[in-house]
């Protein structure tokens, strides 16, 4: 098959299976790089806002923190930690009795602090930090508070620094990303391309000697035995093509010798025929009046009997000679304009079968066949009904079914035991004789071979069957044969 490759063709899977896995690689390549950048972009905004806020806290808040400072070092430090783009600072006081929270008022930063998170600002330590969406954009929530201060007096009250919340923007960080994740998509997609046409490339690398092959084959299916395949390389395939090329040179070989054993015996048996012949006419002739001199008597009924059987072994010598013109291809058609009911009755007169064998057809039916062959189809019909079948014998002919199919059709039916089922199938073969179905067998086997023959001959058919009220029925269809 040429031109675009069936869905099930070797050459798509090949093309799937490469291409799938070079898309797999792409796919797990661009989701390792994805995975590891993103994670070095957030890491990296996230340590600049820690490092941002823990520098902060160390340059505003003094070591010693004199009393009700408070309030002007959380000013401070949300100005200076709020001042960056993307960032928003409350400074919220601690809350001197353990278990309480710290939140900062709704709405200060763009991110809310939940309580939990305020907790583990105050009691966790110096610096806690969580990642977090809010209204559909990502951003860095940072709690920070200075431990290890000291105050100038010793109220019970202590001044302390303020505990400080700080909202970051990641939206550059995830317009990055989306610009990342966009070009891995445009890469993911060339890869794809490149990897479907080198593996087009591949496959017809690949199977452009499996097509050769398989032409070669074809060709030697249709006969043409001295077809060979072109071998290169060293890999699989060329030993592929050389073992196929020595397989159908012993091909060759062998159906050579096959065919010129099979010419001279159809040789062999066409010169004996032909030289069976002339002395089978003068066995003949001289049997018949060897018997009709002895009369009666039991000298005679020898004589007869010789007679009987050297005509018989002389049908048998014609018809071999009629299959070997068949074997051989030098059988031909001499049509004519025929009458089909004077064609059928002219083959029984000319047998005297005419009364023993109902016709049936119309009187104004002509066909252009061969009417020889006809008479030979017609007369081995009848002829195997006869003999082998019971009466009574008929024959019917007319035009073929449908209308308008042209040529004629032959029923020729008994009334005999039939053909038995194991018979059907091999009735036309030479040399068979039905004596299980058949009250006796004296024929030479070849009848209804040369009338298939005959009839295939004309372009038609002949088949054989069973009656539905019992005898064999042979059914002959022969068209109109072309003009000349």
């Amino acid at each position: 098959m040429t031109g675009w490759p069936r869905f099930t063709g070797l050459r798509v899977r090949l093309a799937a299976a490469f291409t799938a896995v070079a898309l797999l690689a792409s796919v797990l390549a661009s989701g390792i790089s994805y995975v590891l950048m993103r994670r070095v972009m957030l890491q990296r905004a996230q340590d600049a806002v820690l490092t941002d806020v823990r520098n902060t806290l160390a340059r505003q808040v003094p070591v010693e923190m004199p009393p009700d400072t408070e309030p002007l070092v959380g000013a401070a430090l949300e100005k200076a930690l709020g001042s960056a783009q993307g960032r928003k600072a409350v400074a919220v006081p601690v809350p001197l009795r353990r278990g309480e929270s710290a939140l900062p008022p709704p709405g200060a930063l763009d991110a809310p602090v939940t309580r939990e998170f305020a907790r583990r600002a105050v009691y966790g330590g110096e610096v806690v930090f969580q990642r977090i969406n809010a209204h559909g954009r990502p951003y860095l929530l940072v709690g920070a508070r200075i431990t290890g201060y000291r105050t100038t007096q010793n109220e019970p009250w202590r001044t302390t620094p303020p505990l400080v919340f700080v909202s970051a923007s990641l939206g550059r960080e995830a317009a990055d990303l989306r610009l990342l994740t966009r070009a891995l998509l445009i890469a993911d997609a060339a890869a794809l391309v490149v990897a479907l046409g080198l593996a087009l490339l591949a496959t017809r690398g690949v199977l452009r000697p499996v097509r050769r092959l398989g032409t070669a084959a074809r060709a030697l299916g249709d006969g043409r035995l001295e077809a060979r395949v072109h071998v290169r390389g060293r890999d699989e395939l060329a030993d592929l093509a050389r073992t196929f090329n020595r397989t159908a040179e012993a091909l060759e070989r062998t159906v050579t010798e096959l065919s010129a054993m099979e010419a001279a015996s159809r040789r062999f048996v066409a010169d004996v025929s032909h030289e069976l012949r002339t002395p089978l006419t003068s066995m003949i002739a001289m049997t018949d009046l060897l018997a009709e001199e002895a009369g009666p008597a039991e000298g005679g009924t020898a004589a007869r009997l010789v007679a009987d059987e050297t005509r018989r072994l002389g049908l048998l010598v014609e018809h071999l000679i009629e299959i070997s013109r068949f074997d051989a291809g030098a059988a031909a058609l001499v049509l004519d304009d025929v009458n089909v009911a004077d064609a059928v009755n002219a083959s029984l007169e000319a047998r005297r079968w005419q009364d023993d064998v109902e016709v049936e057809g119309p009187a104004d039916l002509f066909v252009r066949l061969d009417p020889r062959r006809f008479d030979v189809i017609v007369a081995n019909l009848a002829g195997n009904a006869l003999k082998h079948g019971g009466p009574p014998v008929s024959l019917a002919f007319g035009p073929p079914e449908p209308e308008g199919a042209g040529g004629v059709r032959v029923v020729v039916a008994d009334r005999g035991p039939g053909l038995a089922d194991d018979v059907i199938d091999v009735v036309f073969d030479r040399f068979v004789k039905a004596e299980a179905a058949r009250s006796r067998s004296e024929g030479s086997g070849l009848g209804l071979s040369i009338a298939r023959e005959n009839a295939l001959l004309h372009g038609g058919t002949l088949t054989a069957a069973n009656g539905p009220e019992g005898g064999a029925v042979f059914t002959l269809w022969l068209p109109d044969g072309e003009e000349e």
